[in-house]
């Protein structure tokens, strides 16, 4: 395993960082303690799960990926040996939490002791923004335009968080699904009054969406806020398995419809194209583009996530992956062709 260090911390994560949003709707208790278990044995020292979770989210089942870590955690008694990030939920989805979750001082609190209690911990050492309050571009939508939505200032959010990590119920802060403008926002206020700096910023990046090359890409690096990535697989699509418009029994794709960011026909185009160099290679689909993103140097960890024990076998095992310089000028030549079609 390789590590990097987060932000200006002193905190070492592993590169692959385990996933947990099937945690509790496509994986069991036991399966998410094997994954669990398994991961660790590895070296992955980084854990992600969020209060929404698990995904696809629903009020009967919100909070049980946490109590499936949490209940792990008081299984091995080793908290200190990994590196915990969860999520507060931004507003405008899930009216069952908090009666609608927001990013005022009151909702991130009692987000944060409800985490803690589902997590069977009393601190969190990476505690994220999952998407801002303010009316902005987040989840893949273009067409941006000015919103009348402001939402909870940030510098509200920020205020709360620096007093929780006083508290020693936090460590260290990121964000999550934003923009150029928000994380500059956050570090400027940071510096102006002297409260804590964002560690990390957990944005979607991977072959299918690159789109965190133009502007944060930069941002991450002078800054050293560096980029948590999620659906590095555009999930799954870039393992092969939906090759042909094929959809496996109790895979992703097949079992919810409202997954279809990573399915347009330009992103099927596209995995098509990356799935025929990768196997005219002799390399896995999945571990090819896990290898890509591992290989950036703005990355400071990749989220892998899985359903079955070969698939975390194989998304771990892409850290051994190097990929040469051949097969990086024909990854670029299919994104001159069809650049981020899934944004």
């Amino acid at each position: 395993m390789q590590y990097k260090t987060l932000g200006q911390t002193d905190i070492k994560v592993s590169l692959i960082c385990l996933g947990t949003m099937t945690f509790g709707e496509q994986n069991t208790e036991q399966d998410a303690h094997q994954q669990l278990d398994y991961a660790v044995d590895q070296g992955v020292n980084f854990i992600d799960v969020a209060e929404m979770y698990p995904v696809p989210p629903k009020e009967e089942t919100q909070g049980l990926t946490e109590k499936y870590v949490g209940s792990w955690l008081a299984k091995h008694k080793q908290r200190d040996q990994v590196i915990l990030a969860s999520k507060v939920s931004g507003p405008g989805m899930m009216p069952y939490l908090r009666a609608g979750p927001d990013l005022t001082a009151e909702h991130i609190k009692q987000a944060l002791d409800d985490s803690l209690k589902r997590l069977q911990t009393d601190y969190i050492d990476l505690y994220q923004i999952h998407w801002p309050s303010r009316g902005t571009n987040y989840f893949g939508q273009l067409g941006y335009q000015q919103s009348s939505h402001s939402g909870v200032a940030i510098m509200e959010t920020l205020s709360t968080l620096a007093e929780l990590v006083s508290s020693g119920k936090i460590r260290h802060i990121g964000i999550s699904n934003e923009t150029p403008w928000g994380l500059a926002e956050y570090l400027k206020l940071a510096e102006q009054q002297q409260l804590p700096r964002i560690a990390s910023i957990q944005n979607p990046y991977g072959l299918l969406n690159r789109s965190f090359e133009v502007g944060l890409a930069e941002m991450s690096e002078r800054e050293q806020v560096g980029l948590l990535a999620y659906s590095p697989l555009g999930f799954g699509m870039l393992s092969g398995k939906y090759e042909n418009g094929a959809r496996p029994t109790g895979a992703r794709l097949s079992l919810f419809d409202r997954f279809t960011r990573y399915s347009n026909p330009q992103a099927e185009q596209a995995c098509d194209a990356y799935v025929k160099l990768a196997r005219a290679n002799g390399l896995s689909p999945a571990q090819m583009a896990l290898a890509y993103v591992n290989s950036r140097s703005f990355v400071t960890s990749n989220i892998i996530g899985a359903t079955t024990m070969p698939q975390l076998e194989e998304n771990i095992a892409s850290i051994d992956i190097k990929l040469s310089e051949s097969i990086c000028e024909e990854i670029e030549a299919i994104q001159q062709r069809i650049p981020n079609p899934s944004p």
